[in-house]
């Protein structure tokens, strides 16, 4: 297993699906949210993804077909 931290930003027409709850149930990975910032005209979170690479990638390739943007994060958020 592996981790990968990410930083997604929802544009407004996706604040309001449930993107991460999906993603946690369609994909073999655990999502935990590190930090996040969400209004009714654009979000973004910071999320730490636990599973196997090829599980990970997989979700990752979802989240922007979704058009999620998704970048990735360096060092730990929380320390």
């Amino acid at each position: 297993m592996v981790e990968r931290l990410v930083h997604l930003v929802f544009p407004q027409g996706l604040i309001k699906e449930p993107i991460i709850w999906k993603v946690g149930q369609d994909f073999k990975i655990i999502t935990n949210i590190r930090r996040a910032n969400v209004t009714k005209d654009f979000g973004w979170v910071d999320l730490e993804l636990e599973g196997e690479e090829d599980e990970i990638d997989r979700a990752v390739e979802y989240l922007k077909n979704k058009g999620v943007g998704v970048s990735p994060i360096e060092r730990d958020v929380v320390e």
